[in-house]
């Protein structure tokens, strides 16, 4: 059992796969050598060697191309992109080939690839080392998204992503990767995929978030509490394909949903979430579902990028609104 941090877990995840498994392999641009530009394949290489922790050009779309051809070959690479900005190019090898090789094929080549990248604000980077292009993702057939918010979650979530036959876009929250630690034991147990977690069981209000902004939403539902408000939290976890079940489930019982995302608001997989519920839920809802997001701006420089991210205390007023509802 360690006492660790997120992209520790990520690190700790990794050489357990690649110990366990010889087809597991890394690539990305400074993941060898230097060990990635947060260190999360730090050691690999020289436990592993070039062969199999292979530093690569600054072209992400080779990067992703590489993998898809080696997932194919029988491989389960995981590749790094240093930043969700820079993942854009990666759409056309993700959205073409990843995401249709086993329909393309009939089933005859799957694609086991884990596209890895850091992303969210609140780290006094640039705007292209900050942004929230989950909803971009999940909108591709064919893939699974997923998106940890705590170190043991992210062990227990990247084991499962790099063993599954399909590809995984893995998306980690740059601002929790030594925001705090958890005891994480290296036992090798992936974490269920496609499942919400319940983090906090209440009666009067649902929050649902994911990645970074977990944080803030179990901070506000401790505020909340302190008012008298039962929320129940729930992490989505895999948003690609969503467990809409459990939220449902949660809403049913509240009769109040807030969604949080530090994205921007139109599009997001706030309003995703959102309009299922409207779908779905709606005799279950005694409020309007509530939405607190980024905005529908380039994200700011670092001066007032914390102006930018929701915070607990928005969260909180959004719960309010929904309690206010008879």
């Amino acid at each position: 059992m360690a006492h660790i941090t997120l992209v520790e877990a990520i690190n700790l995840a990794l050489k357990h796969e690649m110990a366990r498994d010889p087809a597991v392999v890394v690539l990305g641009q400074d993941v060898g050598v230097d060990g990635g530009v947060f260190r999360g394949t730090l050691g690999l290489a020289e436990r592993f060697g070039a062969e199999r922790v292979i530093d690569t050009p600054l072209a992400e779309a080779l990067i992703a191309g590489m993998a898809i051809g080696m997932a194919a070959e029988g491989l389960r690479p995981v590749a790094e992109i240093q930043f969700s900005g820079f993942a854009y190019t990666t759409i056309d090898q993700v959205l073409n080939h990843a995401g249709r090789l086993r329909h393309r094929t009939r089933g005859r080549l799957s694609c086991p690839m884990v596209l890895r990248t850091p992303c969210g604000a609140g780290i006094h980077a640039p705007e292209h080392h900050s942004e929230s292009p989950e909803a971009m993702f999940a909108h591709i057939p064919g893939i699974r998204v997923v998106y940890p918010s705590s170190p043991r979650r992210a062990y227990g979530l990247l084991l499962a992503a790099i063993r599954d036959p399909d590809p995984v876009v893995f998306l980690e929250p740059t601002r929790l990767y030594r925001l705090f630690k958890e005891e994480v034991a290296d036992s090798g147990e992936a974490a269920a995929l496609d499942v919400c977690y319940t983090l906090r069981e209440g009666s009067d209000v649902t929050l649902v978030s994911w990645g970074p902004m977990v944080a803030e939403t179990l901070s506000a539902a401790d505020d909340l509490a302190e008012q008298g408000v039962a929320a129940e939290v729930i992490d989505v976890a895999t948003l690609k394909p969503l467990d809409f079940d459990s939220i449902l489930g949660s809403v049913s019982r509240t009769g109040r949903c807030v969604i949080v995302t530090e994205a921007p608001r139109t599009g997001s997989f706030a309003s995703e979430i959102a309009a299922s519920l409207a779908e779905e839920g709606l005799l279950t809802l005694l409020a309007p579902v509530q939405r607190v997001t980024g905005y529908d701006s380039v994200l700011p420089f670092s001066r007032l990028e914390h102006s930018y991210i929701p915070s607990r205390q928005q969260i909180v007023a959004a719960a309010k609104k929904a309690l206010a509802f008879a």
